[in-house]
């Protein structure tokens, strides 16, 4: 199954992998130093050190199959017709009248601290195919809200 990512979240996992294996020496360093102090069967060091391995390795392992499936997203086609990936859509809650605007990612590139919410997110789902000026119910986990669309980017 393929993975949507933008060219950036594509670098940043590109990064996360190269950072991920610089770190094998350093583990597998701490491995002989374990060993060298003797009995196997009762090292706290070296059993510990053999978990970060299979953690490190299954963190790279995840890595790498992201990486191969990966389509990263043209974004020369993206338009603001309606909301689509990667618009950046401001909306207005209808009950409170506050404005929030989000750039809708894919769901590996979600950071709500980076106002960047996933595609699957129960917001992004009611806002996609949807223009400027449309009111859209979105049933979330707090209840059922309305927000009014006010400007879409790129």
């Amino acid at each position: 199954m393929a993975t949507y990512l933008t060219q950036e979240g594509f670098d940043k996992k590109m990064a996360e992998l190269a950072e991920l294996e610089a770190q094998r020496p350093m583990i597998k360093n701490a491995i002989a130093e374990a060993r060298d102090k003797g009995d196997l069967s009762e090292n706290a060091e070296y059993d510990a050190a053999k978990e970060a391995q299979g953690m490190l390795e299954m963190k790279i392992a995840k890595i790498k199959e992201l990486i191969a499936t990966a389509r990263i997203i043209d974004e020369s086609k993206l338009t603001t017709d309606e909301v689509a990936l990667l618009n950046k859509v401001t909306i207005r809650n209808t009950a409170n009248n506050m404005t929030m605007t989000y750039t809708i990612v894919t769901d590996n590139e979600a950071n709500l601290r980076e106002m960047k919410i996933g595609s699957s997110t129960p917001i992004a789902k009611g806002l996609m195919g949807h223009k400027v000026g449309d009111k859209v119910k979105v049933q979330a986990p707090a209840g059922s809200m309305e927000f009014e669309i006010i400007k879409i980017e790129i």
